[in-house]
């Protein structure tokens, strides 16, 4: 299987985060993500969604975006972020990053231990937390 395939089917198994609150969800082999919470926030139409993530070492996290501001803190480890239009960057524990909403992204564990991370997604109410997208051309 080719790595662009790879990186598909990837981020269109993010599109499965929508599932209830403080369930865990199985996306790829080595990519987990649990949604801690759900709420309203203070802007119409938009909600927040928590959630803690883990990606073992190796794993590629397929090009996505989201329907809204991504805003994450790593806990544990380090990744490769890939950003669209952007040299990727290395993340490590006690860093954070934010995405805007729309932003075509993607990662990569680059460390030899799983990552974990806080994720804090302020997103537009009733659509999908991620979307896969093609790889922006280089």
């Amino acid at each position: 299987m080719t790595t662009s395939i790879k990186n598909i089917l990837a981020a269109a198994s993010l599109a499965a985060l929508t599932v209830g609150a403080s369930s865990a969800v199985a996306q790829t082999a080595g990519l987990t993500r649990s949604i801690v919470t759900r709420a309203d926030v203070s802007v119409p139409g938009r909600e927040a969604v928590v959630a803690k993530v883990e990606i073992a070492p190796g794993v590629v996290v397929g090009w996505h975006t989201h329907p809204g501001d991504e805003i994450s803190y790593i806990q544990e480890g380090e990744t490769e972020l890939m950003v669209a239009g952007q040299p990727s960057r290395i993340v490590k524990a006690g860093e954070g990053f934010v995405i805007p909403a729309g932003t075509v992204h993607g990662a990569k564990n680059v460390g030899s231990t799983s990552v974990k991370l806080v994720g804090v997604y302020v997103i537009e109410k009733g659509q999908p937390l991620a979307t896969p997208a093609a790889a922006p051309a280089q």
